[in-house]
């Protein structure tokens, strides 16, 4: 559908078993987006790609497709009707056929000419890079190859809309990084419009205009990759993004966007995120290489626990004295029994208002002793 502009999703939602996977979504992608679908494991993010494809029906909402001849409604469409190409994170490739027969597949099965058929199969294995490999069978293929065609298989016929669930999970991470360059080319290249489900947030914000993290079923935030990287909505998204020191503190004085937070022995002067007020538990916020090994003001101690070697960093986990584990990156040489000083300034430590019920999680030695 070469002249689609917008796919709207209105309050979609799926329940299995009287549970809600996924619930009032709402998202409008424009044509020619990269919108990647974020989050942990069972936050519904392969749900809603599942509803998008038609290979799952909505349970509430609806689906509806802008071109320019007007708006029509999808979500009561079966899958072969919608026009969107899929590519998943199994590769789905029929074993017993070429390269060539895979990608030309779903053309064949929509009847063109067979000069259009090789037309657009050449082509398409010409843009993945796989022309020296046309004649081979999926198992004489690396896994990083199957992919390339999985994809080709997807683009070549010309859809409005190319769903990806979690296309990289299965490469090494050398294959990753190549994948994901390779990827974002053939979006751009192309002009294809994307929906990406994956639960890495560095792929996510290397590859997509818009991101879109859930959790439990439900939108935390919609944003642009520094919107998400620098501003999370909560703290939530924040202990998402990277944010791996996630301290339960208490906000001891507010003075607009000024918050002190205290507690387990810390002190700390961070920012207000807003909807925080005096005497209110709260989560702060800090990400590993906003913790700076120097003297200075809003620090506290702390004592090397454990080194590891990243290269041109070091990923230290210290403790303070009252055991609570800080993680940090740093270029500075540092062994286990180190004492440290860490500081971090008060923009990069963002405090968060706490929802009832809410506790900030355990680290990973505290869950699985417990």
């Amino acid at each position: 559908m070469s002249d689609f502009t917008e796919l709207r999703l209105d309050g979609v939602g799926r329940r299995f078993a009287g549970k809600d996977a996924l619930a009032d979504l709402d998202l409008t992608i424009a044509a020619g987006e990269f919108i990647a679908l974020l989050g942990p494991s069972g936050c519904g993010k392969s749900t809603a790609l599942n509803c998008l494809a038609g290979l799952l029906p909505l349970t509430a909402g609806s689906i509806w497709q802008r071109s320019q001849d007007g708006e029509r409604r999808i979500d009561t469409l079966p899958p072969e009707k919608r026009g969107f190409g899929m590519v998943f994170q199994s590769y789905a490739l029929f074993p017993h056929m070429s390269v060539r027969r895979n990608v030309a597949f779903g053309l064949q099965m929509r009847r063109l000419s067979r000069a259009e058929v090789k037309r657009r199969t050449d082509e398409a294995i010409r843009l993945v890079q796989l022309e020296e490999h046309a004649d081979k069978l999926p198992g004489q293929l690396s896994g990083g190859q199957q992919q390339r065609v999985a994809i080709a298989r997807a683009v070549v016929l010309e859809p409005s809309l190319v769903l990806m669930d979690e296309p990289l999970s299965n490469l090494d991470a050398k294959l990753r990084l190549e994948m994901r360059t390779e990827i974002r080319r053939l979006h751009q290249s192309l002009g294809l419009t994307t929906v990406y489900v994956t639960h890495d947030q560095e792929e996510a914000l290397s590859l997509a205009d818009r991101l879109v993290v859930l959790r439990a079923g439900r939108v935390q935030q919609v944003g642009t990759p520094e919107e998400l990287h620098s501003r999370p909505a909560n703290w939530h998204v924040a202990d998402f993004m990277g944010f791996r020191n996630i301290l339960e503190l208490e906000a001891t004085q507010v003075s607009g966007t000024e918050v002190v937070v205290q507690g387990e022995g810390l002190r700390l002067v961070g920012t207000s995120t807003g909807g925080v007020a005096t005497g209110d538990r709260v989560m702060a916020a800090v990400r590993p290489e906003d913790l700076v090994v120097a003297t200075g003001d809003n620090a506290t101690g702390a004592t090397v626990d454990v080194v590891e070697y990243q290269g041109r960093e070091l990923a230290v986990e210290a403790r303070t004295s009252s055991g609570r584990a800080l993680h940090v990156r740093t270029d500075q040489r540092l062994a286990p029994g180190d004492e440290v000083t860490l500081t971090v300034r008060p923009e990069r430590l963002l405090v968060y208002p706490v929802a009832p019920g809410e506790h900030a999680p355990a680290p990973l030695a505290e869950a699985v002793a417990g």
